[in-house]
């Protein structure tokens, strides 16, 4: 079984600043992607940052800018750096993962709990 764990969410005045993180648990083999989505109330769930374990990044666009991730293997951990935060930021922020198994077989993805962010204007 595979845990993944969200913390670092929540309230934050617009323009601030919050890091989420994100600890892989459990039955661990080779973490290749790493993501981050939100969902907003009444909106569906969206890709807002991803990294390849090699370190490649993707963002969406509304973040590019603003949002950094990263991680660190060794941790099993992926970061959300969120600066210059907005309302429309505002969203439950969900962990998710891809691994490698044995003999290569991909497994996942897998999912956190998420961590509500709110940013008051």
């Amino acid at each position: 079984q595979v845990r993944l764990v969200e913390s670092g969410g929540g309230l934050v005045q617009v323009g601030g600043s919050l890091r989420l993180s994100c600890v892989v648990s459990g039955s661990i083999f080779t973490i290749d992607r790493m993501r981050w989505y939100r969902q907003a109330p009444g909106k569906q769930r969206e890709l807002v940052a991803a990294i390849t374990r090699g370190g490649t990044t993707n963002y969406e666009d509304s973040v590019k800018g603003r949002f950094t991730i990263s991680r660190n293997n060794a941790k099993n951990t992926v970061y959300l750096q969120m600066n210059s935060l907005k309302p429309e930021d505002t969203a439950v922020y969900y962990c998710n993962i891809d691994q490698s198994g044995p003999f290569g077989a991909t497994m996942g993805p897998y999912w956190g709990q998420g961590t509500q962010v709110t940013v008051s204007s």
